[in-house]
């Protein structure tokens, strides 16, 4: 244990011995009231929060304690609410009587409630047959109930009215009748049917999956996936390796090619070949065959020494490392930039800091369901606030990295109807393993973030929301988007959980120049891989220049036309416009820039599990 500063010395006398019996105030030493630091404590206190974060998923105890409390106290000075939601109790509880009177009776009744549209779990006709009807009107109607009391309660602030909200509506799911054997008719015919061997085959996928997850194996169905042998096969080289990346430049399919080169930013979040699934499914071959050169980052697998790499180092020997590249092997070209997700943000980083710096070897940027406006960012914001972050930062700590199952977690307690429950339905109840398909089996090859990075990530943008306010730092002096002068193409898909399309959409409040904003129908990973013949695919898209008038996002989907089909083609059509002629195509690699091609695409990174 440390001792107080100025502990060893004396303490000082005083001028005038005080007279016996005669009060005096007292007035402490100040330089007693100064301690240093007990990092051996402070060591002990964040393995302690680390532990108790492997066992809570990364969520923090305090933080939901403090929602509830707050949700807790609000209400029990309320009266008025909870006269309203007791007398709402009993009118459901009495219309639920007269429903089950009539059920009984083999009488026809209407329902008292519908499931959201957004609610498949009752879609199959033998629920609204009995006993099925009334097991999901009882959890209908307690479903909304709960939603009633955890919400537009006076005094809760916000950000705690979505937590217990939240919480609410998980534990309110876990009992849903579609969840259990003895009232879900589908499991109950199963069985029936079978005779009980469809719950021997789900035991039996239960016990494959917990050992393939003991040792740390991608499920048995993604193994059919594997890069460069089904998917990531699109023909290139790797001309560039360092700590952090390997750059991909991917061999040109046509005779002539469009002089600027295109350079692709996947989110380290992820593995690259999101945009390079199977060959009808890749982005990637897809520009190719646009008459484009392309090069992709594959960012490495960070491990627990990795701990310490910032945000800076990503954007500096990963994005800065790149782009001196691509420039090398096609010299005096500007390059069409595109950033993924996590690396759209990175990459808007990377342009204002170019643009503030007076370089100009952009020619475009594409962001795609990329963030660069925290303030809605979705449900994940629920995980984002002081006391959650100390706790995922400790977790984070003790590792050196965030694990990929800890943010497979996070996701899937976003939407645990479509990724927890009803895989324990398929896999589980009916014992019937689902073909996992090419983008299925990327998810499940996940990567791992550095400690300090994801740190500086989630405080700094998520948290603080430093890069809408130009308040983000980079070498010293804060970036602003304004600053970013060649056109802007973004992609928002309309299901996005982790980057909203309304969130995506307020890239034209924080910059200065043309904005094409893109909605297309679909998730954050599905709606981008959108190649052109996929069925019921839609998409939205204008193009706002900076002397032109905001239109809110709401608005903005009403009154923009609606267009069938893929977007690639209308992101090719807006690359076309801001390029040049076609030309001969560069070399592969550059063996006198240094650069010479090292091994086939896609390369030793994206293999490091």
């Amino acid at each position: 244990m440390l001792k107080p500063v100025g502990a060893d010395e004396p303490a000082p006398k005083s001028e005038k011995p005080a007279e016996r019996g005669e009060f005096q105030p007292f007035q402490p030493d100040v330089r007693s009231e100064v301690y240093e630091p007990d990092l051996g404590a402070q060591y002990y206190d964040r393995m302690v929060r680390a532990y108790i974060a492997r066992l809570t998923g990364g969520v923090s105890p305090t933080a939901l304690a403090l929602a509830y409390t707050d949700w807790a106290v609000n209400i029990s000075l309320a009266p008025g609410k909870r006269f309203e939601l007791t007398r709402n109790a009993a009118e459901a509880y009495a219309r639920y009587a007269v429903f089950a009177s009539h059920v009984m009776a083999g009488r026809a009744s209407d329902p008292i409630i519908e499931p959201m549209p957004h609610d498949k779990r009752f879609l199959d006709e033998r629920w609204q047959q009995p006993p099925f009807n009334l097991y999901m009107q009882a959890f209908l109607l307690t479903q909304q109930w709960w939603h009633n009391a955890t919400t537009g309660i006076r005094g809760v602030s916000s950000h705690h009215e979505d937590i217990v909200s939240f919480v609410a509506r998980q534990i309110v799911d876990a009992w849903s009748p579609s969840n259990t054997l003895m009232t879900n008719p589908r499991l109950i015919q199963a069985t029936w049917e079978e005779g009980g061997q469809n719950l021997v085959r789900g035991w039996q996928n239960l016990l494959e999956d917990l050992q393939r997850r003991l040792i740390e194996r991608r499920p048995k169905q993604s193994e059919r996936y594997l890069p460069g042998k089904q998917v990531a096969v699109t023909p290139g080289s790797v001309v560039f390796r360092n700590h952090l990346i390997e750059l991909i430049q991917y061999a040109p399919a046509t005779g002539k090619v469009r002089p600027e080169p295109i350079l692709i930013v996947p989110a380290w979040i992820m593995k690259y070949y999101i945009l390079d699934l199977t060959p009808e499914n890749s982005l990637i071959s897809y520009l190719v065959s646009q008459r484009y050169t392309v090069f992709a980052i594959s960012w490495r697998n960070p491990e627990a020494e990795d701990r310490d790499l910032t945000m800076g180092d990503y954007r500096r020997r990963g994005v800065m490392a790149a782009l001196d590249v691509v420039n090398a092997i096609v010299p005096g070209r500007k390059v069409h930039a595109m950033g993924y997700c996590l690396d759209g943000t990175l990459l808007a980083i990377t342009a204002a800091a170019l643009a503030r710096n007076g370089n100009n070897r952009l020619a475009t940027v594409t962001l795609l369901a990329a963030q660069t406006d925290f303030t809605e960012a979705g449900e994940l914001m629920l995980f984002i606030d002081e006391g959650q972050l100390d706790f995922l930062q400790d977790l984070m700590w003790s590792q050196g990295f965030l694990d990929s199952r800890q943010m497979a977690g996070a996701f899937t307690l976003l939407r645990t109807n479509d990724l927890f429950w009803s895989r324990l339905l398929h896999d589980y109840f009916l014992g019937v393993r689902g073909d996992k398909n090419a983008l299925m089996a990327w998810n499940a090859d996940a990567t791992r973030m550095p400690y300090r990075m994801h740190r500086e990530y989630l405080d700094k943008l998520l948290h603080r929301n430093e890069l809408a306010q130009a308040k983000y730092d980079v070498d010293g002096q804060s970036v602003s988007l304004t600053d970013i002068r060649v056109p802007i193409f973004a992609v928002g898909t309309s299901k996005d959980h982790v980057a909203p399309w309304r969130s995506v959409y307020k890239i034209g409040l924080l910059t200065n120049t043309e904005v094409t904003f893109l909605l297309t129908s679909g998730g954050h990973n599905g709606g981008i891989v959108t190649p052109p013949g996929h069925p019921r695919r839609i998409y939205q898209f204008s193009t706002v220049h900076d002397h032109e008038n905001y239109v809110d996002p709401d608005r903005w989907r009403l009154t923009t036309p609606v267009h069938q089909g893929s977007w690639w083609t209308e992101f090719t059509r807006w690359l076309d416009e801001r390029s040049g002629a076609p030309v001969a195509p560069p070399p592969m690699g550059s063996e006198k820039a240094g650069y010479p091609p090292l091994c086939p695409a896609p390369g030793t990174y994206v293999l490091i599990t």
